[in-house]
């Protein structure tokens, strides 16, 4: 495994992080009336922040594809994961707030969880792995079914109590979208950019791509980025990974001490997630005193649509 994977992974999870942390402080501002629509990215597309945030995103999910076009999606995926931590350090600076032992314990959790992963199941692309059809569109319509079931479920709640369910549906969407996007490299090295536009594979990368970004723009909106971050971030790599071990043919070391390994690797990755998401140095996302239409908004969001 190159060790350019490695580093695109990581610089990646760099610039996402970044990138969510300036769409969050932006997206909080908009109409509560455009949460699901096509027009929040519009009305997004006027703030300058935002704009700055979705480039940091661009420039990292260009990077993930390189990184996903070297490496198998089980192991890119977790490393994805780490877009916390970078996250969590622009939350700091512009909070002041210290990380605490919440903060370090969430730190090490995830960034060792993600070690312990990698180091004990050794995941690895088999290219002459043998996928059935049946298999492959069961566990994508698996991956779809639960990220629409999210959606739904959330709908059918507070407006406080969506953003989890939102963030966690768009994370599902991002994890299929990192294993249609190593298939369709593969596609490229073997057909050419012919081959690849006359394959369904990359126009669902799009998709997923695209309606990702409207649900989780439309959890940063409904509340803050604690209660968003959190489930994006765990269901990016816990669905990449599903994807890539149920239709690209990666493979994890399967003996007990290595599943052991695997699931306490992920368990750990997944809880130190869930503490930095809740730190209280990540955004309110509550506008700030003096900001125009500030308290007609905060009454606004304290009723359902």
């Amino acid at each position: 495994m190159p060790i350019l994977v490695y580093v695109y992974g990581l610089v990646a999870a760099c610039f996402l992080g970044l990138g969510f942390v300036l769409q969050q402080e932006a997206a909080a501002r908009a109409p509560l009336a455009d949460i699901l629509s096509f027009r929040l990215l519009l009305d997004l597309m006027r703030v300058p922040r935002w704009l700055c945030g979705i480039g940091f995103m661009v420039i990292g999910q260009l990077l993930s594809a390189l990184a996903l076009s070297q490496g198998d999606v089980s192991r890119v995926a977790p490393l994805l994961a780490t877009n916390l931590l970078f996250a969590m350090a622009l939350a700091r600076r512009i909070s002041g707030q210290r990380l605490g032992r919440s903060g370090w314990a969430g730190v090490l959790l995830l960034s060792g969880g993600v070690a312990a992963f990698v180091a004990a199941g050794s995941p690895e692309g088999t290219e002459t792995a043998h996928i059935g059809a049946l298999r492959r569109w069961l566990v994508l319509g698996t991956i779809v079914a639960v990220a629409l079931a999210m959606v739904v479920v959330a709908r059918h709640l507070r407006l406080a109590e969506e953003p989890p369910l939102l963030a966690g549906a768009a994370g599902v969407l991002y994890g299929l979208q990192d294993a249609l996007t190593r298939e369709s490299s593969t596609l490229l090295e073997r057909s050419g950019i012919v081959g690849l536009v006359t394959t369904w594979q990359p126009y669902v990368v799009i998709a997923a791509a695209v309606v990702g970004l409207v649900l989780v723009q439309s959890a940063f909106e409904a509340g803050p980025l604690r209660q968003s971050l959190p489930s994006l971030t765990a269901a990016e790599p816990l669905a990449g990974i599903a994807c890539g071990i149920g239709f690209l043919g990666d493979t994890v070391r399967v003996t007990p001490l290595a599943l052991f390994g695997e699931i306490l690797g992920l368990g750990a990755a997944v809880t130190g997630v869930f503490l930095l998401g809740r730190h209280p140095a990540m955004p309110s996302g509550v506008p700030a005193d003096g900001d125009e239409g500030a308290a007609d908004d905060s009454g606004q969001r304290q009723r359902r649509r």
